[in-house]
Protein backbone atom coordinates (compact mmCIF):
# COMPACT_ATOMS: atom_id res chain seq x y z
CA UNK A 1 0.00 0.00 0.00
CA UNK A 2 1.23 3.69 -1.14
CA UNK A 3 1.89 5.39 2.27
CA UNK A 4 0.18 8.83 2.62
CA UNK A 5 2.35 11.68 2.29
CA UNK A 6 2.14 12.20 6.21
CA UNK A 7 3.22 8.61 6.67
CA UNK A 8 6.33 9.50 4.41
CA UNK A 9 7.56 12.55 6.45
CA UNK A 10 7.01 10.98 9.81
CA UNK A 11 8.62 8.09 8.93
CA UNK A 12 11.62 9.04 6.72
CA UNK A 13 12.38 12.47 8.91
CA UNK A 14 15.31 13.06 6.89
CA UNK A 15 14.51 13.04 3.67
CA UNK A 16 11.96 16.14 4.73
CA UNK A 17 11.99 19.61 3.82
CA UNK A 18 11.20 20.10 7.25
CA UNK A 19 9.95 17.79 9.77
CA UNK A 20 7.30 20.54 10.66
CA UNK A 21 5.63 19.65 7.58
CA UNK A 22 3.99 16.73 9.62
CA UNK A 23 2.17 19.20 12.33
CA UNK A 24 -1.02 20.44 11.32
CA UNK A 25 -1.33 23.44 9.38
CA UNK A 26 -3.22 25.51 12.15
CA UNK A 27 0.01 25.08 14.25
CA UNK A 28 1.39 27.57 11.21
CA UNK A 29 -1.47 30.20 10.08
CA UNK A 30 -1.15 32.70 12.81
CA UNK A 31 2.34 33.81 11.62
CA UNK A 32 4.01 35.72 8.45
CA UNK A 33 5.45 32.81 6.07
CA UNK A 34 4.05 30.51 3.41
CA UNK A 35 4.62 27.53 6.53
CA UNK A 36 7.62 24.77 6.60
CA UNK A 37 8.27 22.92 3.09
CA UNK A 38 9.56 24.07 -0.15
CA UNK A 39 8.50 27.40 -0.15
CA UNK A 40 10.08 28.21 3.53
CA UNK A 41 12.65 30.44 1.95
CA UNK A 42 10.58 32.24 -0.16
CA UNK A 43 10.43 35.76 0.81
CA UNK A 44 7.64 36.96 2.22
CA UNK A 45 6.02 40.32 0.96
CA UNK A 46 4.71 42.54 3.35
CA UNK A 47 2.07 42.86 5.23
CA UNK A 48 1.33 39.61 5.62
CA UNK A 49 -2.21 38.44 7.00
CA UNK A 50 -3.25 35.20 8.09
CA UNK A 51 -6.45 35.87 8.97
CA UNK A 52 -9.76 32.94 9.18
CA UNK A 53 -8.09 30.38 12.29
CA UNK A 54 -9.72 27.45 12.55
CA UNK A 55 -11.50 27.41 16.07
CA UNK A 56 -10.08 24.86 18.71
CA UNK A 57 -13.01 23.13 18.48
CA UNK A 58 -12.46 21.82 15.13
CA UNK A 59 -8.45 21.85 15.64
CA UNK A 60 -9.34 19.14 18.56
CA UNK A 61 -12.09 17.32 16.88
CA UNK A 62 -10.97 13.55 15.89
CA UNK A 63 -9.84 12.79 12.95
CA UNK A 64 -12.95 10.21 12.01
CA UNK A 65 -15.95 12.97 13.70
CA UNK A 66 -14.45 15.80 10.71
CA UNK A 67 -15.10 13.50 7.94
CA UNK A 68 -18.15 12.63 9.48
CA UNK A 69 -19.24 16.15 9.85
CA UNK A 70 -17.93 16.59 6.08
CA UNK A 71 -20.06 13.88 4.80
CA UNK A 72 -23.23 14.98 6.30
CA UNK A 73 -22.55 18.75 5.30
CA UNK A 74 -22.22 17.06 1.27
CA UNK A 75 -25.31 14.83 1.74
CA UNK A 76 -27.53 17.95 3.19
CA UNK A 77 -26.24 20.83 0.95
CA UNK A 78 -26.68 18.28 -2.65
CA UNK A 79 -26.69 20.36 -5.32
CA UNK A 80 -26.29 23.56 -3.50
CA UNK A 81 -22.63 22.69 -3.11
CA UNK A 82 -19.69 21.87 -5.70
CA UNK A 83 -15.97 21.00 -4.18
CA UNK A 84 -12.83 21.74 -6.22
CA UNK A 85 -10.10 19.98 -5.89
CA UNK A 86 -6.03 20.90 -7.51
CA UNK A 87 -4.68 17.70 -7.91
CA UNK A 88 -1.74 18.92 -5.24
CA UNK A 89 -4.44 18.31 -2.27
CA UNK A 90 -4.21 15.98 0.65
CA UNK A 91 -6.00 12.68 -0.36
CA UNK A 92 -7.98 13.24 2.61
CA UNK A 93 -9.33 16.26 1.18
CA UNK A 94 -9.35 15.86 -2.24
CA UNK A 95 -11.19 12.55 -1.94
CA UNK A 96 -14.63 14.95 -1.24
CA UNK A 97 -13.97 16.80 -4.26
CA UNK A 98 -16.56 16.87 -7.39
CA UNK A 99 -14.15 17.90 -9.48
CA UNK A 100 -10.29 17.01 -9.10
CA UNK A 101 -8.33 18.77 -12.00
CA UNK A 102 -5.06 21.40 -12.46
CA UNK A 103 -6.26 25.20 -12.44
CA UNK A 104 -7.47 25.12 -16.28
CA UNK A 105 -9.41 22.22 -15.76
CA UNK A 106 -11.39 23.40 -12.56
CA UNK A 107 -12.05 27.19 -13.78
CA UNK A 108 -14.09 25.22 -16.74
CA UNK A 109 -15.85 22.92 -13.94
CA UNK A 110 -16.55 25.92 -11.70
CA UNK A 111 -18.48 27.15 -14.80
CA UNK A 112 -20.55 23.44 -15.50
CA UNK A 113 -22.06 24.02 -12.31
CA UNK A 114 -24.12 27.68 -12.51
CA UNK A 115 -27.15 26.40 -9.89
CA UNK A 116 -24.86 26.04 -7.05
CA UNK A 117 -24.97 27.96 -4.07
CA UNK A 118 -21.25 27.56 -3.11
CA UNK A 119 -18.27 26.85 -4.33
CA UNK A 120 -15.64 25.42 -2.41
CA UNK A 121 -12.02 25.70 -3.82
CA UNK A 122 -9.70 23.19 -2.07
CA UNK A 123 -6.58 25.06 -3.50
CA UNK A 124 -4.89 28.41 -3.00
CA UNK A 125 -5.89 31.74 -3.03
CA UNK A 126 -5.47 32.79 -6.60
CA UNK A 127 -7.75 29.74 -7.90
CA UNK A 128 -10.38 30.60 -5.46
CA UNK A 129 -10.27 34.08 -6.81
CA UNK A 130 -10.66 33.26 -10.28
CA UNK A 131 -13.43 31.10 -9.36
CA UNK A 132 -15.49 34.17 -7.82
CA UNK A 133 -14.46 36.13 -11.15
CA UNK A 134 -15.66 33.41 -13.24
CA UNK A 135 -18.99 32.65 -10.77
CA UNK A 136 -22.50 34.35 -11.23
CA UNK A 137 -22.87 36.96 -8.61
CA UNK A 138 -24.95 35.60 -6.30
CA UNK A 139 -22.63 32.16 -6.02
CA UNK A 140 -20.20 31.96 -3.02
CA UNK A 141 -16.76 31.01 -3.24
CA UNK A 142 -15.12 29.85 -0.29
CA UNK A 143 -11.07 28.74 0.45
CA UNK A 144 -11.55 26.55 3.45
CA UNK A 145 -7.86 27.93 4.79
CA UNK A 146 -7.24 31.61 4.29
CA UNK A 147 -3.45 31.24 4.87
CA UNK A 148 -3.31 28.82 1.69
CA UNK A 149 -1.41 31.31 -0.53
CA UNK A 150 1.29 31.24 -3.47
CA UNK A 151 4.53 32.30 -3.03
CA UNK A 152 5.27 31.97 -7.52
CA UNK A 153 1.84 34.49 -6.91
CA UNK A 154 3.61 36.41 -4.10
CA UNK A 155 6.50 37.05 -6.10
CA UNK A 156 5.06 39.40 -9.07
CA UNK A 157 2.77 42.63 -7.56
CA UNK A 158 0.88 45.10 -9.18
CA UNK A 159 2.97 48.06 -8.40
CA UNK A 160 6.00 46.12 -9.94
CA UNK A 161 4.28 45.33 -12.90
CA UNK A 162 2.79 48.83 -13.66
CA UNK A 163 6.31 49.77 -13.08
CA UNK A 164 7.79 47.48 -15.61
CA UNK A 165 5.37 48.29 -17.77
CA UNK A 166 5.42 51.93 -18.13
CA UNK A 167 9.22 51.60 -18.86
CA UNK A 168 8.44 49.30 -21.95
CA UNK A 169 6.00 51.61 -23.09
CA UNK A 170 8.40 54.32 -23.02
CA UNK A 171 10.99 52.49 -24.22
CA UNK A 172 9.49 50.98 -27.23
CA UNK A 173 7.06 53.50 -28.29
CA UNK A 174 4.53 51.23 -28.94
CA UNK A 175 1.63 48.95 -28.64
CA UNK A 176 3.72 46.10 -29.38
CA UNK A 177 3.80 44.07 -25.77
CA UNK A 178 1.21 41.54 -24.55
CA UNK A 179 1.02 40.93 -21.25
CA UNK A 180 0.80 37.82 -20.32
CA UNK A 181 -0.15 36.25 -16.93
CA UNK A 182 0.58 32.84 -15.69
CA UNK A 183 -2.84 31.88 -13.38
CA UNK A 184 -0.81 31.91 -10.56
CA UNK A 185 -1.12 35.20 -9.97
CA UNK A 186 -2.97 37.62 -8.17
CA UNK A 187 -6.68 39.12 -9.83
CA UNK A 188 -5.49 42.19 -9.97
CA UNK A 189 -2.35 41.35 -12.23
CA UNK A 190 -5.38 39.46 -14.56
CA UNK A 191 -6.80 42.58 -14.26
CA UNK A 192 -4.15 44.26 -15.53
CA UNK A 193 -4.25 42.15 -18.66
CA UNK A 194 -7.59 42.46 -19.27
CA UNK A 195 -6.91 46.38 -19.25
CA UNK A 196 -3.70 46.24 -21.61
CA UNK A 197 -5.25 43.51 -24.23
CA UNK A 198 -3.60 40.31 -22.68
CA UNK A 199 -4.29 37.47 -21.34
CA UNK A 200 -4.13 34.00 -18.58
CA UNK A 201 -2.19 31.30 -19.30
CA UNK A 202 -2.15 28.00 -17.72
CA UNK A 203 0.25 25.33 -17.77
CA UNK A 204 -1.83 23.39 -20.13
CA UNK A 205 -2.41 26.15 -22.74
CA UNK A 206 0.72 28.09 -22.16
CA UNK A 207 2.10 27.65 -25.96
CA UNK A 208 -1.81 28.43 -27.22
CA UNK A 209 -2.05 31.66 -25.38
CA UNK A 210 1.66 32.39 -26.45
CA UNK A 211 0.99 31.92 -30.00
CA UNK A 212 -2.69 34.19 -29.68
CA UNK A 213 -0.30 36.88 -28.19
CA UNK A 214 1.89 36.65 -30.86
CA UNK A 215 -0.61 37.04 -33.94
CA UNK A 216 -1.59 40.79 -31.79
CA UNK A 217 2.13 41.61 -31.18
CA UNK A 218 5.43 41.60 -31.74
CA UNK A 219 6.40 41.06 -27.47
CA UNK A 220 5.45 39.06 -24.99
CA UNK A 221 6.11 40.21 -21.40
CA UNK A 222 5.42 36.96 -19.35
CA UNK A 223 4.35 36.84 -15.27
CA UNK A 224 5.32 35.26 -13.05
CA UNK A 225 6.92 32.16 -13.73
CA UNK A 226 10.16 32.57 -15.38
CA UNK A 227 10.25 28.93 -16.16
CA UNK A 228 7.01 28.36 -17.95
CA UNK A 229 7.70 31.42 -20.04
CA UNK A 230 11.29 30.22 -20.99
CA UNK A 231 10.35 26.48 -21.92
CA UNK A 232 7.42 27.05 -24.00
CA UNK A 233 8.78 29.92 -25.59
CA UNK A 234 11.85 28.13 -26.62
CA UNK A 235 9.51 24.83 -27.60
CA UNK A 236 7.92 27.66 -30.07
CA UNK A 237 11.58 28.47 -31.17
CA UNK A 238 12.19 31.65 -29.99
CA UNK A 239 15.81 32.20 -29.39
CA UNK A 240 17.15 31.88 -25.99
CA UNK A 241 19.30 35.56 -26.50
CA UNK A 242 15.53 36.85 -27.20
CA UNK A 243 14.29 35.68 -23.72
CA UNK A 244 15.91 38.19 -21.18
CA UNK A 245 14.53 38.46 -17.92
CA UNK A 246 13.98 41.49 -16.35
CA UNK A 247 14.96 42.83 -12.79
CA UNK A 248 11.79 44.74 -11.92
CA UNK A 249 13.83 46.59 -9.11
CA UNK A 250 16.07 47.88 -11.31
CA UNK A 251 15.49 51.56 -13.17
CA UNK A 252 15.82 50.24 -16.50
CA UNK A 253 15.06 46.53 -15.55
CA UNK A 254 18.61 45.08 -15.67
CA UNK A 255 18.94 44.51 -19.77
CA UNK A 256 20.63 46.11 -21.75
CA UNK A 257 18.93 48.32 -24.22
CA UNK A 258 20.13 46.68 -27.58
CA UNK A 259 19.01 42.69 -26.03
CA UNK A 260 15.83 44.56 -24.88
CA UNK A 261 14.80 46.19 -28.55
CA UNK A 262 15.26 42.75 -29.92
CA UNK A 263 13.68 40.78 -27.28
CA UNK A 264 10.49 38.74 -27.67
CA UNK A 265 9.72 37.19 -24.51
CA UNK A 266 10.39 39.23 -21.86
CA UNK A 267 10.71 37.13 -18.54
CA UNK A 268 9.60 37.84 -14.73
CA UNK A 269 12.05 36.00 -12.39
CA UNK A 270 9.48 34.40 -10.40
CA UNK A 271 9.30 30.60 -10.14
CA UNK A 272 7.89 27.68 -8.07
CA UNK A 273 9.48 26.66 -4.76
CA UNK A 274 8.45 22.76 -5.50
CA UNK A 275 9.57 22.83 -9.20
CA UNK A 276 12.59 24.77 -9.00
CA UNK A 277 14.25 21.53 -6.65
CA UNK A 278 14.39 19.59 -9.81
CA UNK A 279 17.39 18.61 -11.65
CA UNK A 280 19.42 17.09 -14.19
CA UNK A 281 21.46 15.14 -11.73
CA UNK A 282 18.17 13.36 -10.04
CA UNK A 283 17.45 12.35 -13.82
CA UNK A 284 20.63 10.99 -14.33
CA UNK A 285 20.65 9.05 -11.05
CA UNK A 286 16.98 7.71 -11.87
CA UNK A 287 18.08 6.54 -15.24
CA UNK A 288 21.27 4.95 -13.77
CA UNK A 289 19.15 3.38 -11.31
CA UNK A 290 16.40 2.16 -13.67
CA UNK A 291 17.79 2.03 -16.87
CA UNK A 292 14.99 2.43 -19.98
CA UNK A 293 12.89 4.58 -17.24
CA UNK A 294 10.52 7.38 -18.72
CA UNK A 295 11.25 11.10 -17.10
CA UNK A 296 8.21 13.51 -17.18
CA UNK A 297 8.43 16.77 -15.36
CA UNK A 298 6.43 19.88 -14.99
CA UNK A 299 7.18 22.83 -17.18
CA UNK A 300 7.83 25.36 -14.18
CA UNK A 301 10.87 23.03 -13.70
CA UNK A 302 14.09 24.70 -14.67
CA UNK A 303 14.98 24.94 -18.45
CA UNK A 304 17.87 22.35 -17.90
CA UNK A 305 15.81 19.87 -16.53
CA UNK A 306 12.80 20.01 -19.19
CA UNK A 307 15.45 19.57 -21.59
CA UNK A 308 16.95 16.81 -19.89
CA UNK A 309 13.16 14.81 -19.73
CA UNK A 310 11.41 12.63 -21.79
CA UNK A 311 8.48 14.87 -21.72
CA UNK A 312 7.25 17.73 -20.03
CA UNK A 313 3.54 18.58 -19.43
CA UNK A 314 1.25 20.52 -17.13
CA UNK A 315 -0.49 18.07 -14.19
CA UNK A 316 -3.26 16.73 -16.31
CA UNK A 317 -0.73 15.98 -19.33
CA UNK A 318 1.57 14.24 -16.75
CA UNK A 319 -1.54 11.82 -15.24
CA UNK A 320 -2.19 11.00 -19.32
CA UNK A 321 1.46 10.70 -20.00
CA UNK A 322 1.42 7.70 -17.08
CA UNK A 323 -1.82 6.86 -18.29
CA UNK A 324 -0.34 5.69 -21.82
CA UNK A 325 2.67 3.34 -20.35
CA UNK A 326 2.24 0.13 -20.59
CA UNK A 327 2.48 -1.90 -17.80
CA UNK A 328 5.94 -2.96 -15.92
CA UNK A 329 7.08 0.17 -17.34
CA UNK A 330 9.26 2.79 -14.35
CA UNK A 331 8.15 6.40 -14.40
CA UNK A 332 10.21 9.33 -12.74
CA UNK A 333 7.92 12.55 -12.20
CA UNK A 334 8.83 15.67 -11.37
CA UNK A 335 5.91 17.77 -9.83
CA UNK A 336 4.29 18.12 -6.22
CA UNK A 337 4.69 14.83 -3.84
CA UNK A 338 1.09 14.42 -3.20
CA UNK A 339 0.18 14.18 -7.09
CA UNK A 340 3.07 11.91 -7.81
CA UNK A 341 2.37 9.57 -4.66
CA UNK A 342 -1.64 9.36 -6.12
CA UNK A 343 -0.55 8.08 -9.33
CA UNK A 344 1.44 5.78 -7.87
CA UNK A 345 -1.74 4.08 -5.86
CA UNK A 346 -3.08 4.36 -9.19
CA UNK A 347 -1.36 2.35 -11.16
CA UNK A 348 0.25 -0.07 -9.05
CA UNK A 349 1.38 -2.09 -12.52
CA UNK A 350 4.36 0.53 -13.09
CA UNK A 351 6.91 1.83 -10.98
CA UNK A 352 6.06 5.91 -10.32
CA UNK A 353 8.21 7.77 -7.99
CA UNK A 354 9.32 11.61 -7.28
CA UNK A 355 12.38 12.69 -9.15
CA UNK A 356 13.35 14.31 -5.89
CA UNK A 357 13.83 11.94 -3.35
CA UNK A 358 13.26 14.73 -0.32
CA UNK A 359 9.56 14.51 0.56
CA UNK A 360 8.26 18.24 -0.07
CA UNK A 361 4.69 18.65 -0.56
CA UNK A 362 3.35 22.51 -1.71
CA UNK A 363 2.93 24.12 1.32
CA UNK A 364 0.53 26.04 0.78
CA UNK A 365 -1.92 23.26 -0.56
CA UNK A 366 -1.14 21.48 2.40
CA UNK A 367 -2.48 24.34 4.20
CA UNK A 368 -6.15 22.80 3.31
CA UNK A 369 -7.08 20.16 6.25
CA UNK A 370 -10.00 18.08 6.69
CA UNK A 371 -10.82 20.53 9.42
CA UNK A 372 -10.85 23.60 7.80
CA UNK A 373 -13.12 21.72 5.31
CA UNK A 374 -15.80 20.82 7.83
CA UNK A 375 -15.96 24.09 9.75
CA UNK A 376 -16.79 25.68 5.64
CA UNK A 377 -19.11 23.17 5.40
CA UNK A 378 -20.52 22.86 8.58
CA UNK A 379 -21.12 26.82 8.44
CA UNK A 380 -22.81 26.86 4.94
CA UNK A 381 -25.46 24.10 7.16
CA UNK A 382 -25.75 26.32 9.44
CA UNK A 383 -26.69 29.27 7.22
CA UNK A 384 -23.24 30.84 7.53
CA UNK A 385 -20.64 31.81 4.43
CA UNK A 386 -16.93 31.15 6.05
CA UNK A 387 -13.64 32.36 4.49
CA UNK A 388 -15.78 33.81 1.61
CA UNK A 389 -13.30 35.50 -1.43
CA UNK A 390 -14.94 38.22 -3.00
CA UNK A 391 -12.67 40.13 -5.78
CA UNK A 392 -13.47 43.77 -5.81
CA UNK A 393 -15.89 44.41 -8.72
CA UNK A 394 -14.02 46.71 -10.96
CA UNK A 395 -11.15 44.29 -10.82
CA UNK A 396 -12.84 41.20 -11.72
CA UNK A 397 -14.64 43.04 -14.70
CA UNK A 398 -11.12 43.55 -16.34
CA UNK A 399 -9.75 39.90 -15.14
CA UNK A 400 -13.02 38.30 -16.32
CA UNK A 401 -11.62 39.94 -19.88
CA UNK A 402 -8.51 38.13 -19.74
CA UNK A 403 -9.71 34.78 -17.98
CA UNK A 404 -12.37 34.18 -20.84
CA UNK A 405 -9.33 34.72 -23.40
CA UNK A 406 -7.49 32.36 -21.69
CA UNK A 407 -10.50 29.66 -21.59
CA UNK A 408 -11.28 30.39 -25.61
CA UNK A 409 -7.34 29.14 -25.81
CA UNK A 410 -8.12 25.41 -25.25
CA UNK A 411 -4.81 23.59 -24.75
CA UNK A 412 -3.06 21.41 -27.65
CA UNK A 413 -3.98 17.94 -28.02
CA UNK A 414 -0.98 15.75 -26.23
Amino acid sequence: MTLSINDLIVTTPGSTCDADLAKQPWEFDGFPGYGPGASEQDVIPQPVTRPGQLPVAYQQMPEAELHARIRAAKQTLGDRLVILGHFYQRDEVVQYADFVGDSFQLANAALTRPDADTIVFCGVHFMAETADILARPEQHVILPNLAAGCSMADMADEESVEAAWEFLTEFYGDDDTIPVTYMNSSAALKAFCGRHGGIVCTSSNASTVLEWAFEQGRRVLFFPDQHLGRNTAKAMGVPLDQMPMINPRANDLGVEADVLRDARVLLWPGFCSVHKRFTVAQIEQARAEYPGCRVIVHPESPMPVVDAADAAGSTDAIRKFIDAQPAGSVIAVGTEINMVNRLAAEHPDKTIFCLDPVVCPCSTMYRIHPGYLAWVLDGLVEGEVRNEIVVDAEVATHAKVALERMLAALPQAD
